[in-house]
């Protein structure tokens, strides 16, 4: 989708002008205010009905016949063909303005209807005509989750049981080290390090959540975007890449996993593109990101918009591809109480879409904390003790004497109750709490805490408790099976788009991120021009050399440069990458965009090398055949560098940049009797010297045979090698490429 006309926020605006005047002239009918319908409202319409059709201008000629869509937004002089269909809406302005009524429409029925239940409103839906999708339910149950680290054999997490709904928001909360982040990632499979013993049910079945990965949601905790692009672009490509799969390929995979796997038969139908475009605007209004849905997120270093709109735009990659099961890890953190409760009030909203919504939450505020449905609190050690309704909160406390005080947030209090800080009233301690839960609920209270009940007065688990447990005690001690990458079957009901249309949109988005680094792109060649003209000033071609000298300089300064170079295309981005693969997102597409995009330097910085080197230099062979022994040799080194990128830290990967093409055309150029002529044939400078030396060696004939003959023996060249070196170059790149892409996967995953 291209970028969004200007006369598209006029638009959004005028629509929602017009939709408040209607709700407001029904609400107000009975106290005689003026017709919203009147000589004043017509006159808004009919700037409306400008941009509209300024905006239709735009569109391409070719869509002589396009229909105007009808919002009801009472301007006669709109045209009232009626729509037959959604497939009608191919141009932009249609497209927006059916995003911009729907919204507009869901507030004025929101507003009608503050106090309607959720099936009240999908029912009226219904009977209005709108359809409704569905999204596939998760739920996620657990049972004697227990946490150990796999070298310390430190327990960072124990007997933790329960259920997470769909539906509902679940909050968890606890003090600092209670394991809150490590819970969530475990949930979602996420935890590394570790050893994960109990059991994991999704829908009541033991199967693995990465099946589930297209529909799940992860928010993390740190603000993992793309500073280069712009709000909207960043949403937009989360919404392409994550949701229903290109058209012409959707029918030939649907009959084959069909047949395969009766689960894909529960497919809906692809969003037409409307419908696509509405649920990014719908995310856009939801967080309150519509007045810099154009400006760039920016970086550390480029300033762009705020951290908290920033946290709203990590929050929207995941709405925006609607998932079942939505994971955020402290999204209020460093958010003020109003863009705190916007974003509760967006995530509300999902959670009455039937989405399984939990988050970690760091002492929210009483209103936020009364928007919750369910709260987790975990003690240190990653120990449960409370998991259920937020508003049976208090009253279990009460119980077991621990009285929240007026004018006190129930939040802060329970946390500096585990903390220590604060004492509770009565015998119980804060170590007891995990251990009453557990008694409350009839679970299994482990050995070594069996001596709490004793101290809190309470007898050791009662047979009932046991008895309760007992079906599943058993199974709960296995470890959790560990799923591989590649074997993970796909049950999430959604397919998204392939290898080929993920490719497209990566290329595309890359593109764009090259384009706006323009500097850095365009230091890289001037360092390029300035070091064809000193090494072509310095190494002068004479008849005895070939001018080796000057093409050893060669290799090693465009080997490094390039190298350098290249290093920035994978690692600048291995956070984003890892969330992306992490959420279902092909990693072919997006290796094969990268190298695409560097296809054009692989190209260009030979030829700027070139320009200022031949000039200076002026060797007897020919620009061509300089030109393609620098771009084999550019295409080589570039894989090296994706390898060393994926591989390492972004600094030890320049450090061997800058090494390996010294190093290996020093030995490139070790005599037969050095120890290190072993490996001299098998090193990349080697074979670019001799394509290198050969080629200016064709350039001598006639009385030159004799000195041309000499000279390639004492190299050890042979002449008719040119095109074995150049091929050795070109396999090289490829070799290498494939052992990065293989990093990729495993290494980053």
């Amino acid at each position: 989708m291209a970028k969004k006309p200007s006369g598209l926020q006029g638009l959004q605006q005028h629509l929602s002008q017009t939709f408040s005047r209607k709700a407001s002239a029904r609400h107000d009918l009975k106290s005689k205010i003026p017709n919203p319908f009147s000589t004043g409202s017509r006159r808004e319409s009919d700037k409306l009905t400008e941009i509209l059709q300024s905006m239709d201008d735009d569109d391409e000629n070719s869509s002589s016949n396009n229909e105007e869509l009808n919002l009801e937004i009472g301007d006669k002089n709109l045209k009232k063909k009626k729509v037959k269909g959604k497939k009608n809406l191919h141009t932009k302005s249609q497209i927006f303005k059916y995003a911009y009524g729907q919204i507009e429409k869901e507030k004025a029925m929101q507003e009608k209807n503050k106090n309607i239940t959720f099936s009240g409103l999908l029912s009226l839906a219904k009977r209005s005509g709108e359809e409704i999708r569905k999204r596939p339910k998760i739920e996620i149950a657990f049972k004697e989750l227990t946490l150990t680290l796999k070298g310390t054999r430190k327990c960072i997490m124990r007997s933790v049981s329960g259920k997470i709904m769909p539906g509902r928001i679940s909050a968890v909360m606890g003090p600092s080290g209670a394991g809150k982040t490590t819970f969530l990632s475990a949930l979602t499979g996420k935890i590394t390090g570790c050893t994960m013993s109990g059991m994991i049910l999704v829908n009541g079945k033991n199967e693995s959540i990465h099946s589930y990965k297209k529909i799940v949601g992860f928010v993390p905790q740190d603000d993992i975007v793309h500073g280069d692009l712009t709000v909207e672009e960043n949403l937009r490509f989360s919404a392409r890449c994550r949701y229903q799969m290109h058209p012409y390929f959707r029918l030939y995979v649907l009959i084959l996993l069909s047949l395969l796997n009766p689960i894909i038969r529960r497919l809906s139908a692809d969003l037409p593109k409307q419908d696509k475009v509405l649920i990014i605007e719908r995310v856009i209004e939801a967080l309150g990101l519509q007045g810099v849905r154009d400006s760039k997120v920016g970086t550390v270093q480029k300033r762009g918009i705020s951290g908290g709109q920033k946290k709203r735009v990590n929050v929207g990659l995941e709405m925006v591809m609607e998932p079942s099961l939505l994971i955020l890890d402290e999204p209020t953190s460093g958010l003020d109480s109003s863009s705190s409760s916007l974003l509760l009030r967006a995530l509300r909203r999902e959670a009455l879409e039937g989405v399984n919504v939990s988050m970690v939450v760091h002492q929210p505020s009483y209103s936020l904390y009364k928007m919750f449905d369910d709260l987790i609190l975990l003690a240190k050690g990653g120990i449960t003790v409370y998991h259920g309704p937020v508003k049976k909160v208090e009253e279990y406390f009460a119980g077991l004497g621990i009285t929240i005080p007026d004018y006190v947030n129930t939040p802060d209090y329970l946390i500096d109750v585990l903390e220590g800080i604060t004492k509770p009233e009565g015998d119980i301690t804060a170590q007891q709490l995990p251990v009453k839960w557990m008694l409350h609920n009839g679970y299994r209270v482990p050995p070594d805490m069996l001596h709490l009940c004793d101290e809190s007065g309470t007898s050791s688990p009662s047979s009932v408790g046991e008895s309760k447990n007992k079906s599943y005690n058993g199974e709960i001690q296995r470890e959790v099976p560990t799923y591989s990458f590649f074997s993970t079957p796909d049950l999430s009901g959604r397919v998204t788009p392939g290898v080929f249309t993920q490719y497209k949109y990566y290329l595309e988005r890359v593109l764009r991120q090259r384009t706006r680094d323009g500097r850095v792109q365009a230091a890289d060649y001037i360092i390029l021009l300035l070091a064809g003209a000193c090494l072509g000033t310095m190494a002068k071609v004479t008849d005895d050399t070939f001018g080796a000298t000057g093409y050893q300089y060669t290799v090693i300064a465009v080997s490094l440069l390039c190298m350098i170079g290249a290093l920035r295309t994978f690692s600048l981005d291995k956070l984003q990458y890892k969330r992306e693969s992490s959420s279902g997102m092909r990693s072919l597409s997006y290796f094969l965009s990268k190298d695409t995009m560097d296809h054009i330097n692989t190209a260009l910085k030979p030829l700027v090398y070139l320009c200022l080197f031949y000039f200076f230099n002026y060797p007897r062979s020919s620009f061509g055949s300089n030109y393609i022994v620098l771009v084999c040799l550019v295409y080589c080194v570039t894989g090296i560098a994706y390898t060393l990128a994926i591989s390492l830290e972004f600094s030890q990967a320049q450090l061997w940049s800058v090494l390996l093409p010294v190093v290996l055309t020093l030995i490139a150029n070790q005599s037969n009797k050095s120890a290190a002529s072993l490996i001299t044939p098998f090193v990349f400078p080697k074979w670019a010297l001799e394509a290198f030396i050969i080629a200016n060696a064709k350039e001598y004939n006639g009385v030159w045979l004799m000195t041309r003959c000499a000279a390639l023996k004492h190299y050890d060249y042979d002449i008719h090698n040119s095109n074995r070196c150049l091929w050795l170059l070109v396999a090289t790149g490829v070799g290498t490429r494939i052992i990065a892409f293989i990093c990729l996967l495993t290494r980053q995953r």
